[in-house]
């Protein structure tokens, strides 16, 4: 060692879009996912100037509304040379949709792609060009960094507990190309557990929507669809769910004690974030990877590692 600091290469150098959940109600998401990346050598350069993806709302209004938005967040990364990285499975399927959907118009529907532009230009703004990917960062552990260097980060194997996997309906279903992985059967977030030392929990519900989306106007059907896979996980031995989706997160975990007064039935399992899990497994202090925040104290999953 020279003592000089080592150049992170190009593949693990990411255009960071946090999304606004991170920022806010869910912070330890935006914490974990820092605190996670600089042990692994990951570089995050922040889009600062990004927007809201729209959550999948633009469009109901208007289609051109939310291709323009995201086009815009799309070519920030693009003036960077870099993927797109964010860690919301929500932003993920919107903007890696609306790529998909860009980079088709650039063939066959070109004028689309101009008038999208022009709004662009007229703003001030980089027109969008195709020219780069948009990733979740379960796919940046999985395909870019690997899981077995993971594996061989790992200083704390989380042996013993027994994790679920949830989902959600963006990160699998929004696009028409899925990488790493097969929409209907994921096996990634299962062979990442299997990575860090903890044994994954099969369940139904694990592909399925969280019931965030109905929680505005069907509360009760909403508490229904949540606390039927809780109780599922529950059922199968889960210690906690894990979730690469912060808006599936404040459904599971801060309504967690609402949904187990409406099921009449005590619940009180942990859920975390995806980075939260892995950093624990790299040797992150829990309060550094803000587990300390959760509604559904995370004290007896912690206890059952030790820590």
């Amino acid at each position: 060692m020279t003592g000089q600091t080592q150049a992170i290469p190009q593949s693990l150098r990411y255009a960071y879009f946090p999304g606004c959940v991170a920022q806010g109600a869910c912070r330890e998401l935006y914490q974990s996912t820092a605190a996670l990346t600089t042990v692994l050598g990951i570089e995050l350069v922040e889009l600062k100037k990004a927007t809201c993806c729209g959550s999948g709302t633009y469009k109901e209004d208007s289609q051109l509304l939310e291709d323009t938005v995201n086009a815009r967040n799309i070519a920030l990364a693009e003036g960077l040379n870099l993927p797109l990285l964010t860690h919301c499975s929500t932003c993920q399927g919107v903007i890696g949709h609306v790529d998909e959907r860009l980079k088709e118009a650039k063939v066959k529907q070109p004028e689309y792609l101009g008038q999208v532009n022009e709004f662009l230009t007229q703003q001030g703004c980089s027109p969008y060009q195709g020219t780069t990917e948009v990733k979740h960062l379960l796919w940046a552990l999985v395909g870019d960094y690997g899981l077995e260097t993971l594996k061989a980060k790992v200083t704390r194997p989380l042996t013993g507990l027994n994790c679920a996997a949830f989902y959600g309906c963006y990160l699998l279903r929004a696009q028409k190309y899925l990488p790493f992985d097969d929409p209907h059967q994921p096996e990634s977030m299962e062979n990442l557990f299997r990575a860090v030392g903890a044994s994954p929990v099969y369940y139904r519900g694990r592909t399925q929507c969280c019931g965030w989306p109905l929680s505005s106007y069907a509360t009760e059907q909403a508490f229904q669809m949540a606390g039927g896979h809780l109780q599922e996980a529950i059922a199968q031995g889960a210690d906690c769910l894990v979730t690469p989706c912060p808006l599936c997160h404040l459904n599971l975990d801060s309504r967690q004690p609402e949904i187990a007064k409406f099921l009449g039935q005590s619940l009180n399992i942990p859920i975390l974030h995806l980075p939260q899990l892995v950093g624990l497994a790299v040797g992150i202090a829990p309060q550094a990877l803000g587990l300390n925040r959760h509604v559904v104290k995370t004290r007896v999953f912690l206890e059952k590692l030790g820590l």
